[in-house]
């Protein structure tokens, strides 16, 4: 499986557990707070198996809960799937019936990395402990840092709305990585060696991977040269989830200059996908008399 080398980025710490998203201080799983980190709920049984971390890091996380035989949770069953189909969305769905209902309700259908569905008795319990009653369907939103962006408690069609329009938002505004280049500021004697520099940083979910060895490629304005225009091996440097490389480099005429250069480098997800990351970096300086 691959995943896309630009940031969506799309497209996912070393080993993601449900720790992640636990806050410092427990939270009670009765009283999820908007922009507070909150505890998944547990239950003892499964359709296809319990959440897994890994699958669910980098990507935005909907609770979804849900009773058999309320026609607005039957309704909403549509909209999750269209949502899905965004990818980089993790559904947990709690139905609160049988596991034929929970079958019924199943907005996950078996997917593969796509979310877990729970129904029985300590779903039963759980909507008891958090006060849950017929006016359902209820959802809790997740950002990527594990915290509640949006908690909606009915099938009216606004809120529902609502909370498909900030899943959309969330899940544009996942970056798997960023990459800037820096240059010095001020002009730049003629001859005199000035350095650009390359740092790229992986999001918390992701590290680097081995499968392609980094490699960042220059293309240089006339009259500058620097050390070398193919950075690799020990040119760069990879410590925890920051890249860094820096090359000298030299202007022999008065005048503004751009130059660019290509990076590529490959990056692992906590379920073991390997994607490969792709970036432009550009640097404008000026050479002086």
């Amino acid at each position: 499986m691959k995943l896309p080398g630009r940031a969506l980025l799309g497209s996912v710490a070393a080993v993601v557990t449900l720790a992640l998203f636990a806050p410092a201080t427990p939270a009670r799983a009765e009283g999820p707070a908007v922009g507070e980190a909150w505890i998944w709920p547990t239950a003892k049984d499964w359709l296809e198996g319990s959440p897994s971390g890994s699958d669910a890091a980098g990507k935005v996380v909907v609770h979804w809960f849900c009773k058999p035989k309320i026609e607005d949770c039957k309704t909403d069953l549509s909209r999750m799937f269209n949502m899905r189909e965004q990818g980089s969305i993790y559904v947990i769905a709690y139905i609160n019936g049988s596991k034929r209902d929970a079958k019924k309700l199943d907005p996950v259908r078996g997917e593969v990395g796509a979310g877990a569905v729970a129904y029985g008795k300590s779903v039963a319990a759980l909507f008891k402990k958090m006060s849950i009653g017929a006016a359902l369907p209820m959802s809790i939103v997740m950002d990527v840092d594990g915290k509640v962006a949006l908690v909606t408690h009915n099938g009216d069609p606004d809120q529902l709305d609502a909370r498909d329009q900030k899943v959309t938002a969330l899940v544009e505004a996942i970056k798997t990585f960023t990459v800037r280049g820096t240059c010095p500021a001020t002009p730049i004697k003629k001859g005199e060696r000035f350095e650009l520099t390359v740092e790229a940083n992986l999001a918390g979910w992701l590290d680097f991977d081995v499968s392609v060895q980094p490699e960042i490629n220059l293309r240089l304005p006339p009259d500058v040269t620097c050390e070398s225009t193919v950075l690799k091996g020990a040119a760069i440097k990879m410590t925890g989830r920051t890249l860094t490389a820096v090359v000298g480099c030299r202007g022999s005429v008065k005048g503004s200059y751009e130059a660019t250069g290509s990076l590529r480098f490959s990056y692992r997800a906590a379920n073991r996908a390997v994607g490969v990351g792709e970036e432009a970096v550009r640097w404008k300086f000026s050479v002086a008399p």
